[in-house]
């Protein structure tokens, strides 16, 4: 189906409608550990990744992923997802552009608290390249607490960047302070031997189906 996958609407206290529960997270078939290749540049990405999908808030409750684009942050954080959707868990997917108009709009409609209330139940987190929060502040205000929430719930945040946190220029401190409390770990660019086996993984993807991004 080319549409998100649409919630029935309840009802709450007095008639009013309660916040609907976010669609589940349409995730890339192939963005699995599985099909991740792994290689010096990326390995300890991928063992924090693959730890905190399998004891979500327990290993580390916030991991941060970071490096340029194309090196497979997205994959990570989506290999998360399915691992943690297949335990039963409630996740969240979101890019940090859908967040901030998810918060316009829940501002717009006066429902900043549906809005909270959605986020702050999640069992996981995931947001992609958080560095577009930079210069907005009422987005970076709702992070910080969500981030808050989530944390001193024990429930599992995962965010990738661009760069690690002390280099977003123009990041609320409060913020950059938080994404330094759990465990960051940058992607590098490949070597030679992990070039040739990622497109020899994208050639055997493609034979049996798989779209190449």
């Amino acid at each position: 189906p080319s549409g998100e996958q649409q919630t029935p609407a309840l009802t709450g206290r007095g008639g009013e409608p309660a916040p609907a529960e976010p669609p589940r997270p349409r995730l890339r078939e192939r963005y699995t550990f599985e099909h991740f290749v792994v290689g010096a540049n990326n390995r300890l990405a991928f063992a924090a990744s693959e730890g905190v999908a399998s004891v979500h808030g327990r290993l580390y409750k916030s991991l941060f992923l970071y490096g340029a684009a194309g090196l497979g942050k997205t994959h990570l954080l989506q290999a998360i997802g399915h691992r943690t959707m297949d335990a039963g868990l409630k996740v969240i997917y979101i890019s940090a552009e859908q967040f901030t108009n998810q918060i316009i709009t829940a501002i717009q409609q006066r429902r900043q608290d549906d809005f909270r209330a959605r986020y702050r139940s999640a069992d996981v987190l995931l947001i992609d390249d958080i560095q577009f929060i930079v210069g907005k502040e009422q987005t970076q205000q709702e992070f910080f607490h969500t981030f808050n929430d989530l944390y001193e719930a024990g429930r599992q945040i995962v965010i990738t960047s661009d760069k690690s946190p002390a280099l977003i220029p123009h990041l609320e401190e409060r913020l950059r302070t938080r994404f330094e409390w759990g465990m960051i770990a940058d992607i590098q660019a490949p070597d030679l031997e992990t070039r040739v086996a990622d497109r020899k993984s994208t050639r055997l993807n493609s034979s049996h189906g798989y779209i190449s991004y």
